[in-house]
């Protein structure tokens, strides 16, 4: 078994040795041998192998000069460190170094010689083979370019633990060190580049892109990482395409006719430049230059992209290209290249041969001209090959006369990236051969010998590895092998001397900086399509204005949306913005729903022209009030403010001025206290009112209905009662509110659920049972108050007011049975204007009702404010309820005559008063009367009276004498309870009163004797006129 590993072993080596020739390769013998892969070449030819005859091996096409620098940067290196006193003294570094072409296969090939030396190595199979000059193993192998490629050789390099280190493999899969445990890289992952570019398209507010990614380990996890990255910003992918450079041609004619289609702008590639350059090409042919390129690091400055015949199309690519790096001597080590200096170095030859497009003299054989000298022999139309022979050139050249990618040194990226890559490698093994024994990385703290050392034992230093850089940077791979670093922002322009495409830096992406803060674009330095400096739109929809948001189409991506205008009380102040944010709940949005703007604050204001008229009307209550107030205390000893009980009538007065004062309380802006104080107010000032009428009228309603007046009833009816039944009313409303006020006080309340753009400022009551049962104890008084009116509506004038009373209490219910529904129905201010309309009106009736009619006799009818009209009045009264009395027993005797047969004719109804004042008055004694006229239906009744005036202070009794008919009997309770009122009208000291009635019939007699009351002394009691005579008559035709 073992006899066949070692034939399979040197079947590789020979197989090996015979595919790479001298010019295949860059070799130089040394202590310590370092591996190298570079491409360069982009491609290898398309060759249908039938297996005919044996297999020829594919040919690298299309020589890349980059790459070549690539693999002068790596001998640099080498050089510089070999030339150094203090790294790596006495040990020199020796190298083997290889084209890719940028395949995986040429790339494995490569990986092969470098595994199979090694084995052979370690197996002691010298004996094996006849090799003159032994070569030592490979100990680090310092590419591949990408990462496709990087992942075939790092899982070979792998099974040996021989360390790989990138300069330009950044896919995030070699991350993983589960399956790649040996490689390291000295360019930043994917991991972050993704991040970057979805961070440029959210920061330009790009929400529409095209994503094109090469078919490989490099573009497949990169586009991958960028989709979710973009998800996560709510941008949204067209569609995505896989493209390689060995794609036939309909499938990337199907890519162009997408991107031509498409109403994406951006297109986001993850690719290398020869995978891309078909597509390219093809956009080139069909001109489709409104199109702004994404490109990751691998294209950012690809010499196949960046042609000048491709710049319109092109032209204003944003690009993430790697820091750019200086390496001192770098540039005068890659002019001194020449064919005869580098003996070393087999892949000068081909790369003069390109520079200056010509044939070094030699050998024509295959291995003397090399692969892309043979690619100058292509077929003809006619299937025979047509020789390109190019011109001879002597290899004394001037290399500095020709431009070409290898002499681009300005930005030196990938070129650096190589350079840190052999310094990290010389660092490793420095830190070998200076380790002191029990400080080592290996078992039991042991050094690795320098003169033997192995890869395995590089890899382990490598992983531990901590240098400072020529720039002065720390190298120190993490965990994952992998290196932090910064992406610089480059933007394709036309250079205005020579029309070649330059990178211009416009910003920078860090790392390192925290999230948010990473990306810098100055966007003053990027031309948009080589020209514009106007950033171009790849939106799905047209941006959404501030007072908008997107609105979600069925069926289509999140970017595509529609703008719908936000709602009432919503706002959206940016461009594009996906919902619309709620006004604060004072502030409203304005009009075009852009901002919020504070909520008009609305209330009963003192300024406001309805505050205004409202104050004014409740100022001139409390002026009318006043002024009936002081006619009333002016004229207080007159008979009609005597009549109204003016005691009760000063207290009416004040409760009324009170009351509208109480309306006051509403007008202004609510606070705690207006509101705890104003319902009280309102509740006890009418309740106030309400209770001086009550009382006032029950009072006269009872003195009439009363029979002969005694000393008890003077007592009760004295205004000590009058003032406590007043405060037992009054009191009830006052527990009510201290009630109310203490279980659930009212407060001030910002109302802004009424309207939308206004805040209503209201008070909140608290308990609205409370306030009901305030303005129903209210009413409930008002209603006993307008029975006892009504039912004293017959009583003398100058003692009754009920009809007055009686409308003053209709309006006020009118007004509060309308204040109800009106109060439910409104809001805002117009609840506290509703109530104060109500209490004005209400209190206006009471007053103008009440007193009024008063006051225009007092102020305008002087002589009807006298006692004889008062004393008529009353009599007159006495007269009418007997006179009814009378018609009512006529009416009834004549239906009993009826019975019997007798026919009665009806009575006219007629009833006059003559005053004895008509006739003369006598030289010694002056005499006042009046005359009254009462009709009624049955019969005609005339009175006239006559009155002395009586000596002042003087108290006599005279006998009352009245003669009446036999139906007028039961009358004389009602005329003795009227005579008994007189003195309780007036105030001044009393007077006897004598009566004396007559019949105009004859044949009527006299029934009643005469009677004797005596007047008490008190303050109630004043002095009357005698009546001088009395003619009752009643005729009934």
């Amino acid at each position: 078994m073992r006899f066949h590993v070692y034939n399979l072993v040197l079947l590789g080596l020979t197989c090996v040795i015979s595919e790479y020739g001298p010019n295949q390769r860059a070799q130089k013998k040394g202590d310590i041998i370092l591996g190298g892969l570079f491409p360069i070449h982009f491609g290898v030819t398309a060759k249908d192998q039938d297996l005919a005859s044996r297999p020829e091996s594919t040919e690298c096409v299309r020589y890349n000069f980059r790459g070549f620098r690539w693999l002068q940067a790596m001998i640099f290196a080498i050089e510089e460190i070999n030339n150094s006193s203090t790294l790596l003294p006495n040990i020199t570094l020796g190298y083997r170094i290889f084209d890719t072409c940028n395949t995986v296969s040429k790339a494995l090939e490569a990986t092969l010689s470098f595994v199979a030396q090694n084995k052979i190595d370690s197996l002691n199979l010298d004996e094996f083979c006849n090799c003159s000059e032994h070569i030592p193993s490979t100990i680090a192998v310092v590419g591949a370019t990408g990462s496709g490629i990087s992942t075939a050789v790092a899982n070979l390099l792998g099974l040996f633990y021989i360390p790989q280190v990138s300069y330009a493999s950044s896919s995030r899969l070699l991350s993983n060190k589960n399956q790649y445990k040996s490689f390291l890289r000295t360019i930043p992952t994917d991991e972050h580049q993704a991040t970057a570019m979805a961070d440029i398209i959210d920061y330009f507010h790009w929400n529409w892109v095209i994503t094109i990614a090469a078919d490989d380990d490099y573009g497949r996890p990169g586009i991958e990482k960028f989709e979710q990255e973009v998800s996560d910003r709510d941008i949204c992918i067209d569609f995505g395409e896989l493209i390689t450079q060995y794609s036939d041609e309909e499938h990337i004619q199907g890519v162009a006719d997408r991107i031509q289609n498409s109403s994406a702008k951006v297109i986001a590639v993850f690719s290398s430049g020869p995978d891309l350059e078909p597509l390219i090409k093809e956009i080139v042919r069909r001109n489709i230059t409104d199109r702004i390129w994404l490109a990751s690091e691998a294209w950012a400055s690809s010499s196949l992209i960046a042609l000048p015949e491709f710049f319109h199309v092109v032209g204003g690519t944003i690009g993430f290209a790697l820091r750019a790096g200086q390496i001192p001597g770098f540039q005068q080590f890659l002019q001194q290249v020449q064919p005869t200096k580098s003996s070393h170095n087999g892949f000068v030859r081909e790369f003069w041969e390109e520079t200056f497009d010509c044939s070094l003299g030699g050998s024509s054989d295959s291995k003397t001209t090399g692969p892309l000298t043979r690619r100058h022999m292509e077929p003809s139309q006619s299937g025979n090959k047509s020789v390109n022979v190019r011109p001879l050139c002597t290899g004394e050249e001037n290399i500095t006369s020709v431009e070409t990618p290898y002499l681009d040194f300005t930005h030196l990226r990938i070129s650096y990236n190589v350079y840190v890559a052999v310094y990290s490698i010389a660092h490793a093994l420095q830190d070998i051969l200076t380790c002191t024994p029990g400080k080592g990385l290996f078992t039991n703290g042991s050094c690795a010998d320098i003169k033997k050392v192995e890869a395995w034992q590089v890899l382990k230093q490598l992983r531990h590895l901590n240098f400072t850089n020529s720039m002065g940077e720390q190298v120190d791979f993490d965990e994952s092998g992998d290196l932090l670093g910064n992406y610089t922002i480059i933007n394709w322009h036309r250079s205005l001397e020579d029309g070649s495409v330059v990178f211009e830096e416009v910003g920078l992406y860090n790392m390192n900086a925290k999230k948010g803060e990473r990306l810098f674009v100055d966007e003053r330095k990027v031309l948009w399509n080589g020209f514009v400096r106007e950033v171009p739109f790849s939106n799905c929809s047209m941006d959404c204005e501030p007072g908008t948001r997107k609105g979600i189409i069925e069926g289509e991506p999140t970017c595509c949306f529609e703008c719908v205008e936000c709602p009432e009380g919503e706002y959206s102040d940016e461009t594009d913005a996906s919902e619309c944010f709620k006004c604060p709940p004072d502030s409203w949005s304005n009009e075009n729903h852009t901002s919020c703007i504070l909520k008009q604050i609305e209330y009963l204001s003192w300024t406001e022209p309805f505050g205004i008229a409202l104050t004014l009307f409740a100022a001139l209550g409390i002026f009318l009030t006043s002024f009936v107030l002081g006619v009333f205390v002016k004229f207080r000893n007159t008979p009609i403010v005597k009549a109204t009980n003016r005691e009760l009538s000063y207290l009416l007065l004040f409760s009324l001025i009170c009351c509208f004062s109480s309306s006051l309380i509403f007008i202004g802006e609510p606070k705690d206290w207006t509101c705890r104080l104003r319902q009280p107010a309102f509740g006890v000032s009418f309740v106030f009112c309400i209770s001086c009428i009550l009382v006032k009228t029950n009072r006269v309603l009872l003195v009439f209905e009363a029979k002969i007046p005694t000393s008890l009833h003077r007592k009760w009816w004295g205004l000590n009662l009058q003032f406590l039944l007043v405060f037992l009313c009054t009191f009830v409303q006052i527990m009510t509110c201290v009630i109310w006020l203490y279980n659930a006080p009212p407060s001030s309340y910002w109302n802004s659920e009424l309207e939308d753009e206004i805040i209503f400022i209201t008070c909140n009551e608290g308990s609205l049972m409370a306030l009901g049962f305030l303005i129903g104890y209210t009413c409930l008084l008002a209603a006993v108050c307008f029975f006892f009116a009504f039912k004293s509506r017959k009583l003398p004038e100058n003692f009754n007011e009920a009809k007055f009373i009686t409308f003053s209490m209709l309006i006020f219910f009118i007004v509060w049975i309308s204040f109800i529904p009106a109060y439910v129905s409104t809001y805002g201010k117009f609840v506290s204007a509703v109530e104060i309309i109500a209490i004005l009106a209400s209190s206006f009736g009471l007053l103008a009702c009440i007193f009024f009619n008063k006051i225009y006799i007092i102020l305008f009818k002087p002589s009807r404010n006298t006692i004889e009209e008062v004393r008529c009045s009353t009599a007159a009264h006495a007269f009418k309820v007997a006179a009814r009395a009378t018609l009512r027993r006529n009416t009834v005797s004549r239906k009993r005559s009826n019975s019997i047969g007798s026919s009665v004719s009806t009575p006219s109804s007629s009833m006059s008063c003559k005053s004895n004042a008509e006739e003369p008055s006598s030289p010694t004694a002056r005499q006042k009367g009046c005359k009254q006229k009462v009709s009624f239906s049955s019969g005609t009744v005339t009175l006239s009276l006559s009155f002395e005036e009586s000596r002042k202070n003087s108290v006599p009794c005279k006998n009352m004498r009245r003669k009446n008919s036999l139906e007028a009997k039961n009358s004389d309770d009602s005329l003795m309870r009227h005579k008994a009122l007189l003195p309780l009208q007036n105030s001044e000291a009393g007077s006897d009163a004598s009566f004396r009635t007559a019949s105009n019939n004859p044949s009527q007699e006299s029934v009643g004797e005469a009677k004797k009351e005596e007047t008490p002394n008190s303050e109630e009691t004043a002095s009357f006129p005698s009546v001088n005579s009395v003619h009752f008559d009643t005729n009934f035709s």
